[in-house]
């Protein structure tokens, strides 16, 4: 007969609503040592082993690894400190797991919602990306962009800007621009980047000055304005003419007016369409250069 205060393994597992074979288990890795053997060698544990026990089941109950639950059980002193990091560190693994099952879901029902011969075309473009993607591909086309003489600070300011985030919560038409942009910026663009790499005499000139004028007229085109005159398009023009090792003047303005209504490389533009479709309740800089680029259209026209 067992002492009032331990228990067989087969009494531990029925009150823990665990199986034997699972007692047997914890016990063998060390969370749930036994207090003695019967002379036959069976298990007996003390009272304290069916708290343990029901903390190690609610921790498995949770997906959390067994690393992890051995760090809360085996550190008692520390129980709530432990606890407090596992239960973050499962948070994060968790979110990342429905990451990948929302962009795989979204990434599905683009191929479900779309016509018998459009689907192997779209399958070649999904089937590129990781599952989640991730934006690698995007920041190495900014960085073969952008002039190499660009301080290091600026040029990472500009790749934050110019990346669009992936959406939490991503709709099929998200999966396919993301996809697009994904091939757009990919190897084969390489050949097309000399062809609009901007290289003014001073670019650390012209991108500082063009992020102060973009945060200048973001709230007016968040506000819906129409293009005007203003502190953000003197900041604009004063940014590409500091650049050149110009003034800024009526005659300069006209000259900067021909060249920006001579458009952006296709390419560029298609980037700047396709990054919308990911951030729509944010400008992009695409939008934002557009806005102040018709700014001073309107400016010269009514000079």
């Amino acid at each position: 007969m067992l002492p009032d205060d331990l228990l067989s393994i087969g009494e531990l597992a029925a009150r823990a609503g665990v199986s034997v074979k699972a007692v047997r288990f914890y016990s063998d890795q060390g969370l749930l040592p036994e207090v003695e053997r019967s002379s036959g060698g069976h298990r007996r544990y003390g009272p304290e082993a069916l708290e343990t026990l029901r903390l190690i089941r609610s921790l498995r109950a949770l997906d959390v690894p067994l690393s992890e639950v051995a760090r809360v059980v085996l550190e008692k002193e520390r129980e709530g400190e432990r606890l407090e990091g596992v239960v973050a560190r499962q948070l994060e693994v968790l979110g990342a797991e429905m990451a990948v099952l929302r962009w795989r879901e979204a990434a599905l029902r683009l191929l479900h919602e779309s016509a018998p011969g459009e689907r192997a075309e779209l399958l070649r473009l999904v089937g590129a990306l990781g599952t989640p993607p991730g934006t690698d591909t995007l920041v190495r086309y900014w960085r073969r962009l952008l002039p190499l003489r660009l301080p290091a600070r600026l040029a990472d300011a500009i790749v934050d800007a110019a990346v669009p985030p992936l959406p939490e919560q991503p709709s099929s038409a998200q999966v396919l621009a993301f996809a697009q942009l994904h091939e757009l910026t990919g190897a084969a663009a390489d050949a097309c980047l000399t062809e609009h790499r901007p290289a003014p005499p001073r670019p650390e000139l012209l991108y500082d000055g063009l992020r102060e004028a973009y945060e200048l007229a973001v709230p007016d085109l968040l506000d819906g304005c129409d293009p005007a005159a203003g502190e953000a398009l003197d900041c604009f023009v004063g940014a590409h003419a500091r650049a050149h090792g110009r003034r800024d003047s009526p005659g300069y303005r006209r000259e900067l007016g021909r060249a920006l209504a001579a458009g952006e490389h296709p390419a560029m533009r298609r980037y700047w369409e396709l990054a919308a479709e990911l951030t729509p309740a944010t400008p992009t800089l695409g939008a934002v250069n557009d806005w102040l680029s018709s700014a001073l259209a309107v400016q010269l026209a009514h000079a």
